[in-house]
């Protein structure tokens, strides 16, 4: 990354922002070096006090000359999109494609942008807004591994990143992806559950949240199973067992699991619709 000249970010919003942000606070990329664009006039001005460097509407001019391009749209808009710049010459001098387009595959954004077009699909999620997030990164026929490396260096600032084979990637998509969802659901429980036994909404959230960033941690820094460290906290006859058994009843377990199952089926489709 360090030889690159430009970057471009093709879709500006909430994680195209997120990403340059990771960029520049690592010192991957200067902000000189980077533009972002948006798809109206008058969002340009918000996105770039937003985000810290420059945006425009032009897409071509953006890309022009870019050695890595962050496809930042919505996953129907990627494919038409890759494919106008194609057609106007303006991947002609062999960029990197970096696609977080979910359900888009390799294979088709390299169909769309033409020969030299070197292709790596990322899937993200939210919370590499706060530099927590998880990527999952594979590569398209066409890329190397120092293409793999140069994508896993724009993810590196923001969270954990790892490599998968793509076809892996709408499962990631339900997990890692959606998965901050069903947790934000799961916090919301647990604070009602405060505040149903006394604590106040803001302490009874504030505990919620931090105690799953800890049990999170936990497993992280530990190495250790899930399951395993459940044990370590119940103890016989206690209030933990009682209550897991409770939450057993409601099939806590199995509806988390059918949500992600559930969440890959759908992001699988989204490829389908892009045109």
């Amino acid at each position: 990354m360090s030889s690159m000249s430009k970057v471009a970010i093709l879709g500006t919003g909430t994680m195209g922002r997120a990403l340059g942000k990771g960029l520049l606070n690592s010192g991957v990329v200067d902000a000189s070096h980077l533009v972002g664009t948006v798809k109206h006039e008058h969002e340009v001005a918000p996105a770039a006090d937003s985000a810290g460097f420059s945006v425009t509407t032009d897409n071509d001019e953006a890309v022009r000359g870019a050695g890595v391009i962050l496809l930042c749209t919505k996953p129907r808009a990627a494919l038409p999109l890759v494919r106008s710049l194609a057609e106007a010459g303006s991947l002609s001098h062999g960029p990197l494609l970096v696609s977080i387009a979910a359900g888009v595959s390799t294979a088709d954004l390299e169909e769309a942008g033409g020969e030299a077009l070197r292709v790596v699909r990322a899937m993200p999620n939210t919370p590499c807004l706060v530099q927590e997030g998880m990527t999952v990164v594979c590569g398209g026929s066409r890329s190397s591994v120092d293409d793999l490396s140069t994508a896993e260096s724009l993810f590196r600032p923001l969270g954990r990143v790892r490599r998968l084979d793509e076809e892996h990637m709408d499962a990631v998509t339900g997990l890692s992806g959606s998965g901050p969802a069903f947790l934000y659901v799961i916090i919301e429980a647990l604070s009602e559950g405060g505040v149903m036994t006394g604590l106040p909404r803001d302490v009874a959230t504030e505990m919620a949240a931090q105690t799953v960033r800890g049990a999170a941690s936990m497993v992280l820094e530990t190495g250790r199973h899930p399951a395993a460290l459940k044990d370590d906290v119940t103890t016989p006859a206690g209030c933990t067992i009682s209550a897991l058994l409770s939450l057993e009843d409601g099939r806590l377990r199995s509806v988390l699991a059918r949500g992600v199952q559930e969440a890959a089926r759908a992001a699988a489709g989204l490829g389908e619709s892009v045109d």
